[in-house]
This record gives structure tokens, C-alpha cells and sequence, in this order.
């Protein structure tokens, strides 16, 4: 028969061996939409800031940080690439492969030399890419992003699309999306310093 007190102290030793395992695994991402096994990309074609391929092959290796939008933007476009310009130092310390690619959702504006203008205005490693509507719309919406063109015959017409950034891992895979917040009279954003301890998060399961 075993006694009591032998009984309690076992109950405390596996108690203690569990609560250490559980404490030293990573903690979840606090906020983002979070895919542990990832979704896949279905292959795409688009044409970037140097008027090369933009393919698959060019996510692959990289944790990629994407977003969609247009230059003649206003508001979310810039605001969103000046705030990830403040943090890419630190998403390139948590992963040296850590890249931001921005694709346009107007091709007849935005062609290859004004995508690479815009965005090395923010930053030079951040990359850009278009491509035409019948390539955008599946992959924007493989990616759970969506856009559309507001008045579409005038010449300053404008774009609704998605301020949300996704995340795609080296494999290239879908693995977060990171959601803006969304308060009245303010532009749509990223709270970027909840993205940076969340990215951090994400890589440090990737690793497990």
C-alpha cells in the first residue's frame, strides 16, 4: 500500500515535471491569425521592380513579409511601408532572411520602374511586384486579401484593398496574418511592435 505522504510527493514531482515542460515551450502568437502547419501558395507568375519573374522561387529561403496595395495609395500603402521601415531592423535580427514584398494591385499605373522608385523611397531591400489581373486576383485571394478598383473610368480612380500583412515561411507557405487595427479618423495599420514579438513567436515554433 502506498502511503500518503509518498503519494503527495509524487503527485508534486510529475506536477513540477510537467509545469516545466509546459512553461518551456513557446508561447502562441499573442494576436496573429495563426496557421501551425501553413497553407499553401498556389503557383503564381508576376513581373518586379527590376521587370524580372516574380515567382514562388523568389519567397522560397525568405520569411516573407506581403502586403497589397498600389502607389498612388494615399494613405494605408505608405503608412504601412514607413512603419515597416521602423521595425526591419529588428524583424532581420529575430531572422536574417526576413523580407518585405509589396505587390501592387494596379498594373496599368504601377509599372516596374515606378514600383522599384516607391518602394526603395522607404527602403532599398524591400521588394515589389505586379503583374495583370487574371495573375492578382488568385493569388490575392490564395492569400485571404482582397482588392477592388473604385470607379474604374476615371483617371485618379482609387483601390479598396486589404491593410492586412501576411507572413509566408521559407517553405513558402502561408503561416500568419496580421490583422490592422482599425480606429475612427485613423489609417488602418499594423500594430507593428505586436507583429515583431509575434514574428518572433512563429520562428521560435518553426524551430521546435
Amino acid at each position: 500500500m502506498v502511503k500518503p505522504r509518498f503519494s503527495l510527493l509524487l503527485l508534486l514531482f510529475v506536477g513540477s515535471i510537467m509545469a516545466a515542460y509546459y512553461w518551456s515551450q513557446p508561447s502562441l502568437p499573442a494576436q496573429a491569425d495563426y496557421y501551425p502547419v501553413g497553407r499553401d501558395i498556389n503557383p503564381f507568375t508576376l513581373t518586379d521592380g527590376d521587370g524580372k519573374p516574380f515567382t514562388a522561387a523568389n519567397l522560397a529561403g525568405h520569411w516573407t513579409f506581403l502586403f497589397i496595395g498600389y502607389t498612388y495609395c494615399p494613405d494605408v500603402c505608405p503608412t504601412a511601408l514607413a512603419d515597416l521601415r521602423s521595425i526591419y531592423p529588428e524583424l532581420k535580427k529575430i531572422e536574417p532572411s526576413s523580407q518585405v514584398v509589396f505587390v501592387s494591385a494596379d498594373p496599368q499605373r504601377d509599372d516596374s520602374a515606378r514600383l522599384k522608385s516607391y518602394t526603395t523611397f522607404f527602403h532599398p531591400e524591400f521588394k515589389a511586384a505586379t503583374g495583370p489581373h487574371r495573375a492578382l486576383f488568385p493569388l490575392v485571394r490564395n492569400l485571404g486579401l482582397v482588392y477592388s478598383i473604385v470607379e474604374s473610368e476615371r483617371k485618379d480612380y482609387l483601390i479598396d484593398h486589404s491593410a492586412s500583412i501576411v507572413l509566408i515561411n521559407p517553405e513558402g507557405k502561408l503561416v500568419a496574418m496580421f490583422r490592422p487595427k482599425v480606429a475612427p479618423g485613423e489609417v488602418a495599420h499594423v500594430d507593428m511592435q505586436t507583429m515583431v514579438s509575434d514574428f518572433a513567436r512563429i520562428v521560435r515554433l518553426a524551430d521546435e
